[in-house]
């Protein structure tokens, strides 16, 4: 057997185990890559190269700063605006959101963009009492045109401009994507907005992301802190200045519990001995309240307002987490008391409840009580990683939700905002770029080198590294060259439309079955070769692909991003291809008319 038909065998076997979808991605991409070197056609240098390949830095890098853009709340934000835009009106809503969705996906990959917004759509679609399946296909379609407006957008963005500039067409620029972006946006919002409610599923889903945007006051009210909340200021001379945060939690003062004290600054503090100036929070009757104040010679503050201790518990810096003491933990028998702080001296224990009646301070804790815990969201993340404890909600999640531009937002905007400017004037590669904009996101803290790890989807940056070696088998082989001889073979004398035609057919289709990354390595070197042999640009060409890799709008496994809403949607595997074909079509237009008016033969 010829090597070209080794390729082509290797090429073959490829899409049936993804179509077949029982083996693992990595698995059968990492099989491809060693199956090369196995058969000779490829050193073992050759065989690994993609994985030091300056375009998959660069993607990895991209997951790096979506990551920091949600956990520093800036999506959540952006999420909130789109909430109090949108109104009551469906095309309002179905303009904002696609609008928004596809400038987001353009930023920091469609993936991210999906992930960060998919909760807020369907918080949108409850209480504006539309079904989520109304909106969600919406989101990911308008996702999906929108990785076409910039080259962060998509891994096909950048494995095109790579191929462009190799082949010596130039590349393309950050922007230059836009020209051909911008009308399939246009296009595609324009499609759900008139015929979106006819083609789209009316159905709601037992299981829906958790909308945890007003987490805070959800538990404020279950803990009851969300009124009769005092503040007693201790002046000079009080007897309860050097007293312990013990003392004070399992005093017994009628309805009035202790709930922490804040410091002469206004911070929470942990601290275990009250000082001058300091301020007792309370909770209880406001005369039982006045009745501690005038015994201890305390101030009690009347301007004390609901808003204001909220804010001082949860907010940019500090939050609040819910956890339930499970069987055999080892705290069950411990005394615990409102307003004490736990063994690793950085969280304080706000509430305590069974069965959804509070414990007096000191009961010993039983299982399947809960407990209400404040202090820092790095304390949070970090000390409730423990078997001790249950915990109801991720404080990562909540943070990432109900925080809007939370700490290290401002870092991470700068960040994105250097990476666009250095990739839109070209004055370093995009792999530089990307990993300055991640080397500050992680140097400042806002992601640790965990979450910096957790990021990245490992399965596309994988995926992408090794079938880059199957790209460069199918041009050393000559594989690409038969494929484009026999498609310029096919058109005949039909010319460079014909071949925009049969390229973009070949990509979309191969598209719905596998990874639109995978289709496009496959389909490159064979779209470059076919161009070079019809002597047209191969730019014209290769973005005529682009633009089809990005039309995965048919099926529900076409990408990642399409399965992750067919379940909170209701979606059947039917559902996909009565929105997406239109879609597809309108990219097929101009994938094949306009491309080649802006970037000519």
């Amino acid at each position: 057997m010829s090597d070209i038909w080794i390729v082509f065998a290797i090429i073959a076997a490829i899409i049936v185990l993804f179509i077949w979808d029982r083996v693992p991605v990595i698995a059968v991409c990492l099989g491809a890559a060693l199956s090369l070197w196995a058969t000779g056609i490829l050193t073992l240098n050759q065989s690994l190269a993609g994985f030091g390949d300056p375009a998959v830095i660069f993607i990895a890098a991209l997951f790096v700063v979506s990551a920091g853009l949600e956990v520093a709340g800036v999506t959540a934000w952006a999420g909130q605006v789109l909430i109090r835009q949108a109104g009551d009106s469906r095309t309002r809503l179905i303009l904002l959101m696609m609008g928004f969705v596809g400038v987001l996906s353009a930023l920091i990959s469609v993936n991210g963009a999906v992930a960060a917004l998919l909760p807020v759509v369907v918080v949108m679609a409850i209480r504006l009492r539309r079904s989520p399946s109304q909106l969600l296909m919406p989101l990911v379609f308008g996702a999906h045109a929108g990785s076409l407006l910039m080259l962060t957008g998509s891994p096909v963005n950048v494995l095109v401009v790579e191929a462009s500039a190799d082949a010596g067409s130039g590349g393309f620029g950050y922007f230059e994507f836009a020209l051909i972006g911008v009308p399939i946006v246009l296009g595609c919002i324009a499609i759900v907005v008139l015929f979106g409610e006819r083609l789209l599923p009316s159905r709601t889903s037992r299981s829906l992301p958790p909308d945890l945007s007003q987490h805070a006051t959800t538990l404020f009210e279950q803990y009851r802190l969300s009124k009769d909340v005092h503040q007693l200021q201790v002046p000079a001379g009080s007897p309860v200045i050097g007293k312990t945060r013990e003392t004070i939690g399992l005093a017994k003062r009628g309805d009035l519990t202790f709930v922490t004290f804040r410091d002469a600054r206004g911070a929470v503090t942990r601290g275990d001995t009250i000082r001058e100036g300091d301020l007792l929070i309370v909770r209880g009757p406001a005369n039982q309240a006045a009745d501690v104040a005038q015994e201890f010679s305390l101030a009690l503050r009347e301007d004390t307002q609901e808003e204001e201790i909220a804010d001082q518990l949860f907010n940019r810096d500090d939050g609040i987490a819910e956890v339930l003491i499970p069987p055999r933990s080892a705290l069950i028998g411990q005394r615990f008391f409102p307003g004490m702080v736990t063994e690793s001296g950085d969280l304080i224990v706000l509430a305590l409840q069974r069965q959804g009646v509070d414990l007096t301070p000191g009961d010993a804790l039983a299982a399947g009580d809960t407990m209400l815990l404040q202090g820092t969201w790095k304390a949070l993340e970090t000390r409730l990683d423990q078997s001790e404890v249950l915990v109801v909600n991720s404080p990562d999640l909540v943070r990432r939700q109900a925080v809007p531009m939370g700490q290290g937002a401002r870092v991470v905007i700068a960040a994105l905002a250097i990476m666009v400017f250095l990739l839109a004037t070209g004055l370093v590669p995009p792999a530089v770029a990307g990993l300055l904009a991640a080397s500050m996101i992680l140097i400042s803290g806002v992601l640790s080198v965990e979450q910096v790890y957790r990021s990245i989807n490992w399965t596309t940056v994988i995926l992408v590294g090794a079938m880059m070696p199957l790209s460069t088998a199918m041009e050393q082989t000559g594989a690409a060259l038969l494929l484009a001889e026999s498609l310029v073979r096919l058109v005949g004398d039909a010319g460079p439309y014909a071949l925009l035609t049969g390229l973009f057919v070949f990509s979309a289709v191969l598209g719905q079955v596998i990874s639109n990354t995978a289709t496009a390595l496959i389909i490159i070197p064979i779209s470059v070769v076919a161009a070079q042999q019809m002597g047209v640009s191969t730019q014209p060409v290769l973005m005529c692909v682009c633009v089809a890799c990005a039309g995965a709008f048919l099926t529900p496994v076409a990408t990642a991003t399409n399965l992750m809403v067919m379940e909170p949607g209701a979606y059947k595997f039917g559902d996909y291809w009565k929105l997406g074909l239109p879609m597809l079509i309108w990219c097929f237009i101009l994938g094949v008319v306009l491309v080649p008016m802006i970037w000519p033969f």
